[in-house]
């Protein structure tokens, strides 16, 4: 079916699964898409375009797409979809989801760094060398423990330092002065300064607590790195050199994360193609951790007495996976076996710590 002009109604003509592989939405969440921005993109001839298939012209394309991107770039856009939690209820099921991973008590997001590689800028084109020595925009995104993304930022050159982005950021002010309640945490790596509202990872953990900690830490922390391969997955632009200026390749960022999330909320599955795989590619990860430097002043590592209390309260004992609670917090006889057994051969002695229960015998 071709529509005026004869151009092709790719909604009519291709079904939801190749809408899907081609453009990252099913037919409802297109339909959503162009509903939530039709004024904002609709010309006074009512030129629109969906697709390079359309019969349109480059120029009409390369149109649209900026004015898209125009769009989705407003706040009062960005915040429908993108917006850290500060409520109560909210943040309370954030913490339960993140608990349910590993026993990490407290957690409402976590915090990573991710490079979006481009070509070299025409101006300051050495600040966006990254210390993978290519071009990119370094990228400060949050997750919550379904992968949706609660905060970004994606505007500072590839050299730029994860802590650096931290300190001038939204997320950190709305920690440190306390419109997020205490007792909430976020997870980063060791790029990061450790707070009171920040907890990162020992760097050379001890036997016990500090042990416990960190590996209760890195299984929960992991959610991050899936939330940022899925957010790439979903949409290839950010895998390889985006051909835009730096600061168009900011606002193509912020698009993908609004889609991402608006996929999430209508529960539109991502594609799975030959070759994806689920972590982030340029994530910083902890290799090298002990050669980072912290600077200090805004960045100083005021977490660190926290941190230990912190661990001492909680991780004096193994915590049993949420997966083998029962319905009343006490582990079956069977199960409780099962995870002494893995306790022995991991060489960690000591009773276990079984947290809230999270399913029901059926």
């Amino acid at each position: 079916m071709a529509n005026r002009g004869g151009r092709r109604d790719v909604l009519q003509t291709l079904d939801d699964r190749e809408l899907l592989r081609r453009y990252r939405l099913d037919r409802a969440g297109i339909m959503f898409v162009v509903d939530l921005l039709r004024d904002a993109i609709t010309s006074p001839t009512r030129q629109q375009c969906s697709s390079d298939d359309l019969g349109l012209s480059q120029s009409s394309v390369s149109r649209v797409i900026t004015q898209t991107l125009t769009a989705l770039s407003q706040p009062n856009i960005v915040t429908q979809f993108v917006s850290f939690p500060l409520d109560a209820r909210t943040l309370h099921t954030h913490k339960r989801a993140f608990m349910d991973i590993a026993g990490f008590p407290g957690v409402v997001g976590v915090i990573d760094g991710t490079h979006v590689r481009i070509i070299a800028p025409s101006e300051d084109e050495a600040v966006f060398v990254n210390r993978k020595n290519f071009h990119s925009i370094n990228v400060q995104i949050v997750f919550n423990a379904a992968c949706k993304i609660l905060d970004i930022v994606a505007k500072w050159p590839g050299s730029t330092h994860d802590a650096r982005m931290l300190s001038e950021s939204g997320i950190r002010q709305l920690f440190e002065r306390r419109y997020v309640p205490a007792n909430c945490h976020l997870l980063g790596d060791s790029g990061y300064p450790c707070k009171p509202w920040l907890l990162t990872p020992y760097l050379q953990p001890r036997q016990g607590p500090q042990l416990n900690y960190n590996r209760a830490h890195k299984t929960t922390r992991a959610v991050v790195e899936r939330g940022i391969g899925q957010l790439k997955r979903r949409f290839h632009v950010l895998h390889g050199e985006v051909l835009l200026r730096p600061e168009k390749v900011s606002k193509v960022i912020i698009a993908c994360a609004i889609l991402h999330n608006i996929c999430k909320v209508r529960q539109i599955a991502e594609p799975l193609e030959d070759g994806d795989e689920d972590e982030d590619e340029d994530n910083d990860e902890d290799g090298g951790e002990e050669d980072i430097h912290i600077p200090q002043g805004n960045l100083a590592q005021s977490g660190l007495p926290y941190r230990a209390n912190f661990t001492n309260l909680h991780f004096r004992q193994v915590v049993a996976p949420c997966h083998l609670r029962t319905c009343d917090g006490m582990l079956t006889e069977q199960v409780l076996q099962m995870v002494q057994a893995a306790i022995l051969s991991a060489n960690l002695m000591g009773p276990v710590l079984v947290m809230a229960p999270c399913y029901r015998n059926t």
